[in-house]
């Protein structure tokens, strides 16, 4: 972050300065008050089970150089260091800063979403444009209404480009992130039942999604997966510039030939600009999805295809994203961090398409948030784990139990067994674990199935 006065800050957020030096300079943004740097402004905000302005005497007592405030100030403020500004919401004034501090820079601006993929999307990006710009990307998972805020004050005018990943779950928050972020251009990656429950319709979650192309004006391009159904219905109605990505014969940057070499996949490009051979270190068609969406992007930013095609050898997945690992006896996909339909549908791919000599072993676990559409697509994803040709399913949770009953009903080959908890699980496993074997592990963020993983890596590594 760019040093930034208070007084340019009370101003941004329409907020009052309670005590302080006007002049006084910030340097950095947070919410966490265990994180602090010297110079930051701390921002407490009010959760469902800590209201973090408890932290302010620590804060400013550690260093912060200001801090906001919804509550009345206690009295005690005035003895501490640094600067107490009274605000009407702390998380929206968070959001009103950010969106002021991005408006200072003319940097191009990439933002990704989707039901599935956003991260590994976004760091595709990054990398095919890393050879040939400064990138300024999303940290770990931080692209919600506090995260992607804490996430744009990350820039400085050392950076030529961003890439943005925005997340939502709820009306209204794409249109308050689009605010924030103000992209100039925008991939989508598809359109799933992820945060069903909440949005009602996958219609909805479209037009919630679409916000993040408020920004981008004429001169943007909103990049869109053309192998997703619901996306393919904006051919006739979105009135924008659109690039599509995909294997759809139709599409503007379309990959054939597939095929996997190890842990690498090698395809050809058919872009506007002729055939090539690319190659990316990730297994998967997702992965050559999301490619094929970096590349569009880092073309369309000017790049050379040399440069794009070193920075995507350059890919590095994230933690408990399809991370593989290669252990003594045994070969483990560790795709924990969450789950959904399409994303478990992916992994279930990835675990087909690793070389291993043993079975195929699928421990999925519920698929949360997915209100009255649960039962039906867990018994459909168990159909589909069958069909694909895994040799067993591994099932953790009440809603994961339709996962069983779904993949028995497929296939009376493979073995199936429903778990009622992770150590359930893991102990069924290792009954049924030989060398050579192969396993995924997926499940939503709530269900903790990365204490498989940790388990199977103590082990056997």
């Amino acid at each position: 972050m760019e040093p930034i006065r208070i007084c340019e800050i009370v101003t941004a957020v329409g907020g009052a300065l309670w005590k302080g030096n006007p002049n006084a300079e910030v340097t950095s943004v947070s919410t966490n008050s265990r994180e602090l740097e010297p110079g930051a402004l701390f921002v407490p905000i009010v959760g469902e089970k800590v209201d973090a302005h408890r932290f302010i005497p620590m804060a400013l007592d550690t260093g912060a150089a200001a801090c906001f405030t919804q509550q009345e100030p206690e009295e005690g403020f005035k003895y501490l260091d640094g600067a107490v500004i009274r605000v009407g919401d702390t998380q929206k004034a968070l959001q009103e800063f950010a969106a002021w501090y991005r408006k200072r820079f003319t940097l191009p601006v990439v933002g990704v979403t989707g039901s599935v993929g956003k991260s590994s999307t976004k760091e595709m990006i990054a990398a095919a444009l890393s050879q040939g710009k400064r990138v300024h990307k999303t940290a770990g998972n931080y692209n919600s209404q506090i995260g992607l805020p804490l996430t744009v004050f990350g820039l400085d005018h050392t950076h030529e480009i961003a890439v943005i990943e925005m997340g939502m779950s709820n009306f209204g928050e794409m249109e308050r992130l689009s605010a924030i972020a103000s992209p100039t251009s925008a991939v989508v990656t598809n359109i799933g039942i992820s945060h069903i429950e909440q949005l009602k319709t996958q219609e909805n979650i479209r037009a919630e999604k679409l916000h993040i192309a408020d920004t981008i004006g004429e001169q943007g391009a909103l990049y869109l997966n053309g192998d997703d159904p619901m996306l393919q219905q904006l051919r006739e109605s979105y009135t924008g510039k659109i690039v599509w990505y995909g294997m759809e014969s139709d599409c503007d940057y379309r990959a054939v030939n597939i095929d996997t070499v190890k842990d690498c996949t090698r395809f050809e490009l058919h872009a506007p600009f002729g055939a090539h051979k690319i190659m990316i270190p990730a297994l998967g068609l997702h992965n050559v999805s999301n490619a094929l969406a970096a590349i569009a992007v880092a073309y369309d930013q000017g790049l050379t295809l040399d440069d794009i095609r070193c920075g995507l050898l350059t890919y590095e997945g994230l933690a408990m994203r399809q991370q593989i690992h290669e252990l003594d006896k045994i070969t483990v996909i560790d795709d924990s961090y969450n789950a959904s339909p399409d994303s478990i549908k992916s992994g279930i791919g990835v675990l087909m398409a690793v070389k291993s000599t043993g079975k195929k072993i699928a421990v999925l676990a519920d698929m949360l948030e997915l209100g009255e559409r649960s039962a039906q697509a867990h018994l459909e994803l168990g159909a589909y784990a069958a069909a694909s040709g895994v040799d067993a399913v591994l099932t953790v949770g009440r809603e994961a139990e339709k996962i069983a009953e779904g993949a028995a009903e497929e296939s009376r080959k493979i073995l199936v067994k429903a778990c009622g908890t992770n150590d359930e699980a893991f102990a069924e496993l290792e009954k049924i674990l030989n060398d050579g074997d192969c396993v995924l592990v997926k499940g939503s963020r709530g269900m903790h199935t990365d204490e498989i993983v940790q388990k199977l890596l103590t082990k056997y590594q």
